[in-house]
């Protein structure tokens, strides 16, 4: 018998945004997960797509921490956290208000136990227009970056917190009559290797998700071998179908489709955004679920292991047959499917129960003191 990897499967609980925690964690063991990386969202945030809420993040104590971790424990469940927003651009209210979401949510991981108990907090960085479309743009978010990012890694760093950045674009965040459609910074490999050069420290690390870069035109393999590896906690499962439509013939695969007078492109035939996402030319999908897709899992994962990948896969779903229905039994089969399709590249196989994952160890009780919530004027 082959030994297999046994890392752990999790759910991303953004498809689950209207249950109750109580409820997600029943479908995740239905599911056949072994953890949830729970969204939580600011509830008076200005993002719409793609997000929950699924812990009372004001006013949580340590009382509450022990009760989650109780629960979870309870449940044979691990966890993480996190909320995707943009930290260095936008309005400067609301990225402020979302730079004090973040070091709310670690310092809720560190009463969780932080890294001891695996409870890692997610993020976009997003990405600065004003000074991005000025000239050494890239540069000046690199520097915005580093100067709203800096005091953040040191807060996590003290409470043995590790924070991880997501590398989706955010390719529809802005309207399609925007020209760029990159708007979070992380979204390339190049990117992340100046992050960590600019901020040294081990308390910063990322969520991979592939099927951005397989859109991207990028091999995912590739950017696997090309990253430092111990940067890596979390893979996102999600992929994507690369479309061979009339648009991606009009406008090529290299830059998104542009928004141009809706009069003038009939008149000229061509094809133009049908809405803020519809940019690229892909199909977001799920791991063998409900066809093919552009995207060699096999290869990645065997890449995975032979660069010692020990983290948690989490399957985000986003799938135009699955999430995007609103019926959650075909959103339960998604997820299903995906623990399946899985199941036999990462897990060794056993008589009773088929191919299966060896459980981790339970949640550990911190046993250190509450701590105030902080915000980002004071770490400064």
């Amino acid at each position: 018998m082959n030994h297999k990897m046994n890392n752990p499967i999790w759910v991303m609980s953004s498809a689950f945004d209207k249950l109750k925690l109580t409820d997600l964690i029943d479908k995740t063991k239905e599911i056949g997960a072994s953890g949830i990386d729970l969204c939580v969202f600011r509830k008076d945030g200005t993002r719409q797509d793609h997000t929950a809420t699924h812990l009372d993040y004001e006013g949580f104590t340590r009382e509450d921490a022990k009760n989650t971790l109780a629960l979870f424990n309870e449940s044979q469940l691990h966890l993480s956290l996190g909320a995707f927003e943009n930290m260095i651009g936008g309005e400067v209210g609301e990225r402020i208000k979302n730079q004090n979401h973040l070091l709310k949510l670690i310092r809720i991981a560190h009463l969780l136990g932080g890294d001891t108990n695996n409870v890692k907090v997610g993020t976009f960085v997003g990405y600065n227009h004003d000074i991005g479309n000025q000239i050494d743009g890239f540069q000046k978010n690199l520097d915005e970056y580093k100067r709203v990012f800096a005091p953040i890694i040191k807060y996590a760093e003290d409470l043995g917190v590790t924070v991880l950045y997501e590398n989706c674009p955010m390719e529809g965040w802005r309207s399609s009559r925007y020209s760029s459609t990159y708007n979070n910074l992380p979204a390339v490999l190049a990117a992340r290797k100046l992050m960590y050069e600019m901020i040294p420290s081990q308390a910063h690390g990322e969520i991979y998700d592939p099927s951005h870069d397989v859109w991207q035109h990028t091999d995912p393999v590739a950017v696997i071998n090309g990253m430092d590896i111990a940067r890596l906690h979390r893979v996102h499962v999600k992929t994507t179908r690369n479309l061979n439509t009339k648009a991606r013939t009009d406008w090529g695969g290299m830059y998104p489709m542009q928004h141009v007078d809706a009069e003038l492109a009939r008149a000229a035939n061509i094809a133009i955004p049908a809405h803020d996402w519809d940019r690229h030319h892909y199909e977001a999908m799920l791991p063998g679920f409900g066809g093919s897709d552009s995207m060699d899992w096999s290869a990645l994962v065997d890449t995975l292991k032979s660069r010692s990948f020990s983290g948690v896969f989490e399957i985000e779903n986003e799938a135009k047959n699955s999430k995007d229905t609103g019926v959650m039994a075909a959103i339960m089969q998604g997820f299903s499917t995906c623990v399946h399709f899985f199941a036999p590249i990462l897990w060794d196989l056993n008589e009773k129960n088929g191919y299966a994952y060896r459980r981790e160890a339970e949640l550990v009780m911190p046993s250190g003191k509450d701590i105030p919530v902080v915000t980002i004027d004071q770490l400064r």
